[in-house]
């Protein structure tokens, strides 16, 4: 059990969780019951510059988490003196470049989601090397993290090199980014979760690795400091917000859902359904190495002790829903697609595999694309937006199995959380597949109540984990009702549709 070194009530009644996403940045103002007073959301721009390539600029993530971390604190009608802490979770692995003289980003943000660095990968991989990162950092050598995004701007941006070499240049995750903004450039720090997610970061020894810096020929000069997921040690610039609150909580947005779910106990399970979805098991104090294609990553650290995880990203969760809206024009509102889709009783043998960037874990193939197959004259957009959906309960279901076999044991519960987990079609279609109970809690907003909670323990708000645990509650809860028959089916076309979607960009 973790309890805070300084327990103390506040008098000040709010915590505000900054949540900085993929397609949006979001604040939401807490109170003690763990129950949300208000919250301020922005979308800012996403970037395509090329097939495969996402980026953001990163002004606008600041920008954007700054208005709306004002707007809610007006909408709630609370000055920045009644805010007890902040606690920060945000988009992993998507990588920002600045220089620490002027706080300027030399490029934009390359997102999470970005392919460019495919080639780089297998560059390395063709070394032999992947072991050694995987051994060292408890992922797969991927485009996915952010070690071969920093490496890519500062071979590719004019000038970054020299000034990374003379010591100008720093990297963060969009965490660092915020907080160098928030303190005024007075700090450069991370956590360990987000650390984790770098290719950078040794996971067994608790700090940057100088090995996997000089093969990606990062200098360590740029990497911020790793202080604990939950502390009270750094403050925000009162020119910024208005008053000096502590940021007391950090957390990768996944990991933050972890802990916003209450599974702060070995062996529990939560899967995120956001623009991607994001499985994590908590393996306790002691990484558990996948034989399985999932990563072993740092769920978060409070005080000195270090709680691990293994994880399942999948890259195409909620983003299918906002493509078949806009892209596909198939609804006005992501929120009726369940009707859409409800009113037909089968895809009738439509599959589709979303691999619009790839395919993340257990598969792991940058070069896999997006796919529909069985295709007749007879299907309707309701086929294919019941089939979108299934695509999603479906990746979910590789991923559990991969983790099941893993951790040497069958899934009891899924805890869900995330826009799409609103969507009861879709939540029973994966309690049929999992054949487990799915549980949706009273609170979609995990991540930023994971935030939340880490921060509030950071400045005593609450007193410890167990405390959390008891403000958790059940909304609904679903349960298998589809024939195992059906089932079988619908997973041996999928796996089908899926071996035909891999390696479809390979040279």
């Amino acid at each position: 059990m973790y309890v805070s070194v300084t327990i103390r009530r506040y008098s000040l009644k709010y915590i505000l969780a900054l949540d900085q996403g993929t397609t949006s940045s979001r604040t939401i103002v807490f109170d003690h019951s763990g129950s949300i007073v208000d919250v301020d959301q922005q979308e800012f721009d996403q970037i395509f510059p090329e097939p495969g390539w996402v980026e953001h600029n990163p002004m606008s993530i600041w920008e954007s988490q700054l208005q709306t971390t004002l707007g809610a604190m007006e909408k709630a009608g609370i000055s920045p003196f009644d805010v007890a802490g902040i606690g920060i979770t945000n988009q992993r692995e998507t990588t920002v470049v600045w220089d620490r003289r002027s706080g300027q980003p030399v490029y934009n943000a390359i997102v999470w989601q970005d392919r460019r660095t495919a080639p780089y990968c297998d560059e390395l991989k063709s070394r032999d090397l992947e072991s050694t990162f995987t051994e060292r950092t408890g992922l797969v050598l991927d485009p996915y993290f952010s070690g071969t995004k920093v490496n890519w701007i500062l071979e590719n941006v004019a000038g970054a090199r020299q000034l990374a070499d003379d010591g100008h240049l720093a990297f963060g995750t969009v965490d660092s980014w915020l907080i160098w903004n928030l303190t005024g450039g007075k700090q450069h720090v991370t956590d360990p979760s987000n650390a984790s997610r770098t290719l950078l970061f040794n996971i067994q020894e608790m700090k940057w690795d100088a090995d996997l810096c000089a093969i990606l020929n990062v200098p360590m000069s740029m990497l911020p400091q790793v202080i604990p997921s939950s502390s009270n040690s750094i403050k925000t610039d009162p020119d910024v917000l208005g008053a000096s609150i502590p940021i007391a909580g950090i957390a990768g947005d996944q990991q933050a859902a972890l802990f916003g779910q209450a599974c702060t106990k070995q062996g529990m399970v939560k899967n995120t359904y956001g623009t991607g979805c994001f499985m994590l098991m908590n393996t306790g104090t002691t990484p558990v190495a996948s034989k399985n294609n999932l990563l072993t990553t740092i769920a978060w650290q409070l005080g000195d002790i270090t709680t691990y995880a293994l994880e399942g990203s999948v890259f195409i969760g909620g983003a299918l829903v906002q493509w078949l809206r806009d892209g596909l024009s198939f609804v006005e509102e992501s929120s009726e697609i369940e009707a859409l889709a409800e009113s037909v009783d089968t895809s009738d043998g439509v599959v589709f595999v979303p691999a619009f960037t790839g395919l993340g874990a257990p598969h792991w193939d940058p070069y896999a694309r997006g796919a529909m197959f069985g295709l007749t004259r007879g299907t309707t957009k309701a086929h294919i937006a019941r089939a979108a959906l299934e695509s999603i309960a479906l990746q979910v279901v590789d991923v559990i199995h991969a983790m099941e076999k893993d951790a040497g044991l069958k899934l009891a519960e899924l805890r869900v959380d995330g826009g799409a987990s609103a969507n009861n079609l879709l939540m029973q279609f994966q309690s049929d597949l999992l054949d487990s109970d799915v549980l949706r809690p009273g609170i979609l907003e995990t991540t930023a109540l994971g935030a939340a909670y880490l921060a509030g323990l950071g400045v005593g708000f609450w007193s410890d984990v167990d405390e959390l645990a008891e403000q958790w509650r059940i909304e609904h809860s679903f349960s298998p009702n589809m024939s195992r028959e059906n089932v079988q089916t619908l997973k041996q076309s999928w796996d089908k549709a899926l071996n035909r979607s891999k390696g479809w960009m390979a040279e």
